[in-house]
């Protein structure tokens, strides 16, 4: 039997469906969680290669969402990195892909995401807008409904000047906004 836990991260990257060979029920003997990836980890973008990467744990897509309430989604700093400021009910409803994580997984996401001094991990309510996830009857009956609960990536630790940067709804590295994420490797 599974243990779920819904978990959004709202971040960086995706771009490949992973192999889903890697996802049988034996892989997932441990403890699950469900994140929501909004920023550089979704399909397409320059961190996706983490989420597939097997050797950081396990990642399955679900489906795609976006955040029920609106949360300021900024590009931030010298790096161009995106952020979920946590202040409901300002902003867009931010919009991301839906992942289960194992707990390997979950812990490079944490690191990752430098939780919790970057980003902290908090629970969130995400509309879900297309599910391809495949479960239990609980599970198929949470994405019927339209909301599921996760974890997400966002920050309260931010300078104040941050809530007065541009609001996206949606993040892509080379969108029309112009500032090209930076990655880790090539940062001075």
């Amino acid at each position: 039997m599974y243990n779920f836990h819904f978990i959004v991260i709202l971040g960086e990257n995706s771009s490949r469906l992973c192999n889903l060979a890697a996802f049988s029920r034996a892989a997932f003997a441990g403890t699950m969680a469900r994140v929501f990836v909004y920023g550089t980890l979704k399909k397409g973008q320059p961190n996706y290669k983490h989420m597939i990467n097997t050797a950081k744990g396990l990642a399955k897509f679900q489906g795609r969402g976006r955040t029920v309430e609106k949360y300021p989604l900024v590009i931030a700093g010298k790096y161009n990195i995106p952020y979920m400021l946590n202040i409901p009910g300002t902003g867009h409803h931010v919009a991301g892909e839906i992942y289960l994580v194992d707990d390997q997984m979950l812990q490079f996401l944490d690191e990752f995401e430098g939780c919790p001094d970057m980003y902290q991990r908090t629970l969130m309510r995400i509309e879900v807008v297309e599910w391809e996830g495949k479960g239990g009857v609980g599970e198929a009956r949470a994405a019927a409904e339209g909301v599921i609960e996760c974890f997400v990536y966002s920050t309260t630790t931010y300078p104040p000047e941050w809530v007065g940067l541009p609001y996206h709804d949606s993040y892509d590295s080379s969108g029309k906004h112009g500032l090209s994420y930076v990655l880790r490797e090539s940062r001075d």
